[in-house]
């Protein structure tokens, strides 16, 4: 059973002055910030700038070189290993590859985690795997094939179905519209607002996709790269919502939502 939360301005995840190292490279410097219940955070920066390692963090599948990570206010690090794994049953992760079991086809990819976490009959593991398709919008048939016969939006939809089937309070989406033509990842992004809305799901999303930014944030997080910054000034260039992020003053917000090399190419040619 999970923390019951109450209020719906309270904060579910933060990240309290964190920083992770990989041997001698720095990824993340002194990063703070909140996610609150039911809102949907979106994450940009450029690539290495340690997005994927944040939501990482948030769901405790790494832990931090330095700071804390919480939980409803109380630090992962205090948890007992039981009561860890219990908690980590909260959340769901789209990965950008979607990372099915390639040896399993889609009925036993969505089922994995009931089966290994919930004791469910069969008959309500089948309701539940079937249901959860549909929730993605494909259909039944699907769940006899194997990730080899599945286009890539499809692999995304059964990856998403698969974290879903679980009923996670929050949902993490690394990449979530990678690789996929515009028409698929529209249906991704709505996927990611008719799972909020249907399921009151909090959702944090790491993104390239400025259509994506502007579908489904309710506050956009800005990284910029550790090796482009003095050591005094802070990771994060930006903090507030998608209509802010999209009017920003800040070179390098405006760059990166424009998709504009100009200043780059410049700093290339010196």
């Amino acid at each position: 059973m999970s923390i019951p939360i109450s209020e719906p301005s309270s904060t579910v995840l933060e990240l309290r002055h964190v920083s992770q190292r990989f041997g001698t490279q720095s990824v993340l410097r002194d990063v703070s910030f909140q996610v609150r219940v039911g809102e949907t955070l979106v994450l940009i920066g450029e690539s290495g700038c340690g997005k994927s390692v944040t939501t990482k963090l948030l769901a405790g599948l790494l832990n931090p070189t330095q700071g804390n990570v919480l939980w409803d206010g109380r630090s992962v690090s205090t948890l007992p290993n039981v009561e860890l794994r219990r908690q980590r049953l909260r959340f769901g992760y789209l990965f950008q590859g979607a990372a099915l079991f390639d040896s399993l086809d889609v009925f036993e990819n969505v089922a994995f985690g009931l089966r290994e976490n919930r004791r469910l009959r069969e008959a309500e593991v089948r309701d539940i795997v079937h249901q959860r398709l549909k929730d993605v919008g494909l259909p039944t048939a699907t769940a006899t094939k194997r990730p080899s016969e599945l286009s890539g939006g499809m692999k995304k939809r059964v990856g998403l179905a698969r974290a879903l089937a679980l009923s996670p309070e929050v949902m993490f989406y690394d990449e979530p519209t990678t690789g996929l033509d515009p028409v698929m990842s529209d249906v991704i992004n709505e996927l990611i607002l008719r799972t909020r809305e249907r399921q009151s799901v909090t959702s944090v999303v790491v993104t390239h996709d400025m259509h994506t930014v502007r579908r489904v944030a309710d506050r956009v997080v800005m990284l910029y790269p550790l090796n482009r910054l003095g050591p005094n000034e802070s990771q994060i260039v930006f903090e507030g919502t998608a209509a802010e992020a999209f009017t920003s003053d800040d070179e390098r917000v405006s760059d990166f939502i424009r998709g504009d090399a100009t200043r780059r190419v410049q700093e290339m040619a010196a």
